[in-house]
């Protein structure tokens, strides 16, 4: 349906949404019709008190049969990912994988951050996957698309369980999160670094409550953020700080004070993402700018477009992450800068079992290989067992 004004396309019936990134749900690319809720024809009486309303989230489960993700992007620094969620509770609006969940028939907007899919079965499936002959032990990600350390992770303790799967192999580990959960996992993360198979990135958008709040409106605060590197590093897990995205004129103020706090508190290095913006993400995102911050929109909007060839968003490997001219060019050699007075990146290590270009020579993790052996034999005896 054309010609709508935006203020009354898609909204929910019941106006604002309290404690969540989006309020509206854009149509799924993949459908073919998309109706949209009128708001000048909703029943007043319906609407509720203006600080907005709760939407439970709700969980499913996902029966998937593989866990280990092979990542082909020639941009990204891993090959290989675990996510043990889709979807994310975190809400952060500005979340580059809330299309994921069209391929769900659902949309990236409210559903994303309330309606998630667990997958339970995952430990399992890594132990299996990892005691293939033909895995050779390079790093894997966790939280390459949603967080791992989300809020319901708590009580599901499903990243935990893949975290023992991987203890028990030596597998090197990364962690990206926002989450102070990861705390949690720190004996585990203790015994992997052990080996030199762990290490955690932190993403710290804002030290600012508001702005934060706003984003990001189910992860932790960014004082407690600052406390899981701070008590990461003084655990001897490398731990690194990405300020993932910047957003132009909006968080891009905040850059240097990120990184010296990060530094402060004992991360080892600093990376960055500029802010992407693929498919109904868009929409998304200009809806929450101009609810939150109509007053610096345009100033945003343009220097996407400045960096992206008159466009928001360029979806090409390479350009994606980083823009180019002269804007984008700026953003760059001001992080380095930054990065660079803090004291930040000065080590250069990298995991056990990196292949990547200019990593180790070593094949693989020769802990991990030890340990594999151990597993494959004792659930051999174990299978013997059964047959007395």
């Amino acid at each position: 349906m054309e010609g709508l004004p935006a203020e009354i396309k898609d909204h929910l019936p019941t106006g604002p949404v309290r404690g969540r990134g989006a309020c509206i749900n854009p149509g799924n690319r993949f459908e073919t019709v998309r109706l949209h809720v009128l708001g000048e024809h909703l029943d007043g009486q319906l609407r509720e008190h203006p600080c907005g309303r709760q939407v439970r989230t709700q969980v499913f489960e996902d029966d998937t049969r593989s866990i280990l993700n092979r990542v082909d992007s020639p941009d990204l620094g891993f090959n290989w990912t675990v996510n043990p969620y889709r979807g994310c509770e975190h809400g952060c609006i500005y979340c580059y994988a809330r299309p994921g969940h069209e391929y769900l028939a659902l949309s990236s907007g409210l559903d994303f951050e309330t309606r998630i899919f667990a997958k339970p079965e995952a430990p399992r499936l890594l132990r299996e996957a990892l005691s293939r002959a033909s895995w050779q032990g390079e790093p894997i990600v966790f939280s390459g698309v949603t967080d791992c350390y989300q809020p319901i992770e708590a009580g599901l303790a499903i990243t935990r369980a893949c975290l023992e799967v991987c203890a028990e192999f030596a597998q090197p580990v990364s962690i990206v999160t926002k989450n102070k959960l990861v705390l949690r996992d720190r004996d585990i993360l203790e015994q992997l670094a052990a080996h030199n198979a762990a290490s955690v990135a932190v993403s710290i958008t804002s030290l600012d409550n508001a702005l934060a709040s706003k984003m990001e409106p189910r992860a932790s605060a960014p004082r407690e953020r600052l406390e899981a590197i701070r008590q990461l590093a003084a655990a001897g897990i490398p731990t690194h700080v990405m300020v993932a995205p910047i957003i132009p004129a909006l968080n891009e103020p905040e850059v240097a004070a990120i990184l010296s706090a990060a530094a402060g508190a004992g991360a080892r290095d600093a990376g960055y993402i500029l802010l992407r913006l693929p498919h109904q993400i868009k929409a998304l995102f200009e809806e929450w700018l101009g609810r939150h911050y109509p007053d610096r929109a345009a100033r945003v909007l343009n220097a996407l477009r400045d960096m992206h060839g008159g466009e928001l968003y360029n979806a090409d490997f390479f350009h994606r992450q980083r823009g180019a001219g002269p804007r984008a060019e700026q953003i760059g050699a001001a992080f380095r800068l930054f990065k660079r007075r803090a004291g930040l990146g000065r080590d250069g290590e990298r995991l056990a079992g990196d292949r990547r270009a200019g990593g180790w020579a070593a094949l693989c993790s020769a802990e991990f290989l030890r340990r594999r052996s151990l597993n494959i034999s004792r659930a051999h005896r174990g299978q013997l067992g059964l047959f007395g």
